[in-house]
């Protein structure tokens, strides 16, 4: 049985390199952030860091963010009730003034690759 899930909106999907050295300080950001998206009306966080990326001979995760030897591709997403939240959120997120804090981006940003997503199917197991 397919179903469209209602708890999953609008999703925001985020695809970076971080230097493999700096996992730790990436894991304390998105930690700093979480609650900040949180507050600002995001469902759900996932960060994921790349385990099993095979290198494609045409395309792959790893060309997309142009990584280098050293880094480590990270999947990522935030879910959202609705796209007007999510605009709504995202721009409130930006101007928080708790974002200032967090100075020490751990990846470089010229190379992460975002964009939103209306849900096509989502399923769960019954």
């Amino acid at each position: 049985m397919s179903t469209t899930s209602p708890a999953v909106g609008y999703v925001d999907g985020f695809l970076l390199a971080v230097p493999t050295a700096k996992k730790d300080a990436y894991r304390r950001m998105a930690e700093q952030a979480a609650p900040i998206f949180f507050d600002h009306g995001a469902l759900y966080l996932a960060e994921n860091w790349g385990d099993d990326v095979p290198h494609g001979q045409l395309t792959d995760f790893y060309r997309a963010v142009k990584a280098e030897p050293d880094e480590t591709v990270v999947f990522s997403w935030v879910v959202w009730p609705s796209k007007e939240a999510r605009d709504t959120g995202m721009k409130r997120f930006m101007e928080d003034p708790r974002l200032k804090d967090m100075t020490d981006m751990p990846f470089d940003g010229k190379r992460m690759i975002f964009g939103g997503f209306a849900p096509l199917l989502h399923e769960a197991r019954p």
